[in-house]
């Protein structure tokens, strides 16, 4: 296998949008929208919210991850949530997502980030398995989630 990885820019955004429709296709939480997943990239790129780094072979983007940046106020400093990381199917098992993993965790180290945080699949036991083998490990805490169907009318401007 030869790969490079690279941060990934607004121009990737057809290929990154193709892979998130892998990933969210085998998600018990998700369902894939590309019109969403490309205007949920492009939101990231414009906000600067994080980092995409992603995995390329052949002449194509073969595996992406992406880090959002935040604050954790029990750390008292800023930490990193791994959103995203799916490989092409076609590619994995070939060692892609350990290299595109690792190259992640210590991009994220030098932002200087405390630490990264992931969630998967209660079910997903390989990748459980995966991120187990690269030092992860479960958290207590539990997630939950309040869904909003769509973003609040703009309020208007008072005069």
């Amino acid at each position: 296998m030869s790969a490079s990885l690279r941060l990934a820019t607004p121009a990737d955004i057809p290929a990154l949008s193709a892979l998130l429709s892998v990933l969210f296709a085998q998600e018990a939480d998700f369902q894939p929208d590309p019109a969403k997943q490309a205007a949920g990239l492009e939101l990231l790129f414009a906000r600067q919210l994080g980092d995409i780094l992603l995995a390329e072979a052949d002449g194509a983007v073969r595996g992406m991850v992406s880090l959002l940046y935040t604050v954790s106020t029990a750390l008292g400093g800023p930490v990193a949530w791994l959103e995203d990381m799916v490989i092409d199917p076609a590619w994995r098992n070939a060692g892609l997502g350990g290299l595109l993993l690792d190259a992640a965790l210590a991009h994220a180290q030098q932002q200087g980030c405390l630490r990264v945080t992931l969630l998967t699949d209660a079910d997903n036991h390989a990748a459980q398995r995966f991120y187990q083998g690269r030092g992860f490990s479960p958290s207590a805490m539990q997630p939950w989630r309040r869904v909003f169907a769509a973003p609040p009318a703009p309020h208007p401007e008072n005069g």
